[in-house]
């Protein structure tokens, strides 16, 4: 397998484009748009600079990378001649179904196709294609090139040689492939995002505010970062997207989104995405402010 589609290109999109070029394969990167495209490119080259300027990588390795990669805005042309299809568009199931619908028809029966869907399910994907048994989940984290891990999700019909491929595939880009089988949220979100809306609920109800809320997780939990400066990187859009769907999926009220998170994206603070969420990313992330609706 060496040629691969990738379509979306946006954060988890390029990632995803980057991790597969750096590693060899050549890759086709789609989107619609192709303004996305040239910004999607720009910053895969920015972040290979990155990895040049830390001795990680060489200057040759960047022009080889860079070199792998091939855009469209047409998802027929783009995935000819392909092995495997990475779907990372928007987390919208209407969205997502349209694209398989349409690989399916453009592309070989023996193709794979793959979604990176944080929280859909890939046995309601997988429905609307002729290959059931073809179709996986490849759930990576963002950054894609610097994170390790990718959950692999099996649907209902996906074969044991089709998650055998991808499992291995994933190791090739230097990842740690964790199998997980097809529930809402699958183990990732279905463990944060309750951990995320708790945080939000603690916000919402006066308890503390967002810098104490995020201190507490960092020194008192060893996380890297708190659960709000972490939604506000995810997308508070996407977070309530994927809430919604372990709400809708097990039918628990313990799985319902805070209305502060509900209101917050109707206001268009996504995070960084937006500029604000429950921080203020206008200046760039090196110092946090907290928002200006928090203070």
């Amino acid at each position: 397998m060496k040629n691969i589609a990738v379509i979306g290109a946006g954060t988890m999109g390029n990632g995803i484009a980057h991790t597969f070029a750096q590693s060899g394969f050549k890759v086709n990167l789609i989107d619609i748009s192709q303004t996305a495209l040239d910004k999607a490119i720009a910053t895969i080259s920015k972040n290979l600079d990155r990895m040049v300027a830390k001795e990680k990588i060489t200057e040759s390795d960047k022009t080889n990378t860079l070199s792998n990669i091939s855009t469209f805005t047409d998802i027929a042309t783009g995935v000819k001649n392909v092995e495997l299809v990475v779907e990372a568009a928007t987390e919208n199931i209407d969205l997502k179904l349209k694209i398989f619908k349409t690989i399916d028809e453009a592309t070989s029966s023996e193709v794979i196709l793959a979604s990176n869907t944080s929280s859909i399910s890939i046995t309601k994907i997988a429905s609307v294609t002729s290959r059931p048994d073809k179709v996986i989940g490849m759930h990576f984290m963002n950054p894609v090139p610097v994170m390790k891990l990718v959950e692999i999700i099996r649907g209902y019909s996906t074969s044991d040689e089709v998650t055998s491929i991808v499992m291995e595939l994933s190791k090739k880009l230097g990842k740690e492939p964790v199998e997980v089988n097809d529930y809402p949220g699958f183990v990732a979100n279905r463990i944060l995002m309750p951990m995320i809306n708790e945080a939000i609920i603690t916000l919402h109800e006066s308890v503390a505010g967002v810098e104490e809320i995020d201190t507490v997780m960092k020194l008192g939990m060893a996380h890297p970062m708190g659960p709000l400066q972490l939604a506000d990187f995810i997308g508070l859009d996407v977070c309530l997207s994927i809430l919604n769907v372990l709400y809708e999926g097990f039918g628990n009220p313990k799985y319902a989104p805070c209305p502060l998170l509900v209101n917050m994206v109707t206001a268009g603070k996504l995070g960084v995405k937006s500029g604000e969420g429950f921080y203020s990313w206008t200046h760039g992330t090196k110092d946090l402010i907290v928002s200006s609706q928090f203070k």
